[in-house]
């Protein structure tokens, strides 16, 4: 299995950034796409960014402009800047991976980290 690790959740004030982090861990394993999803409070859940293994980028419209997403291969790590804040980002992020087991060639499977909570004040 693939287990993933998020950090850097928190408070902010509407206009601040911050920065999530999400690190992958196992073995014979290759990472396809990364990205992340957020859930609101009574809201659908929703597909904030996603990066593919060739490095292009994807964003939902309501943050284009000001999340920029990242990924550094040498550390199984996707990353998710934040920049001028809105309190409609409040949510729970999760990240996820899609992967392929060595053993298991073809095969695609996701793994989500834990949540990160995001919380924008007025």
């Amino acid at each position: 299995q693939v287990q993933l690790v998020e950090s850097g959740g928190g408070l902010v004030q509407a206009g601040g950034s911050l920065r999530l982090s999400c690190a992958a861990s196992g073995t014979n394993f290759k990472i396809n796409e990364m990205g992340w999803h957020r859930q609101a409070p009574g809201l659908q859940r929703e597909l904030v960014a996603n990066i593919t293994g060739g490095d292009s980028t994807s964003y939902a419209d309501s943050v284009k402009g000001r999340f920029t997403i990242s990924r550094d291969n040498a550390k199984n790590t996707v990353y998710l800047q934040m920049n001028s804040l809105k309190p409609e980002d409040t949510a729970v992020y999760y990240c996820y991976a899609d992967y392929q087991r060595y053993l298991w060639l073809g095969v695609i499977t996701r793994s989500w980290g834990q949540g990160a909570q995001v919380t924008v004040s007025s």
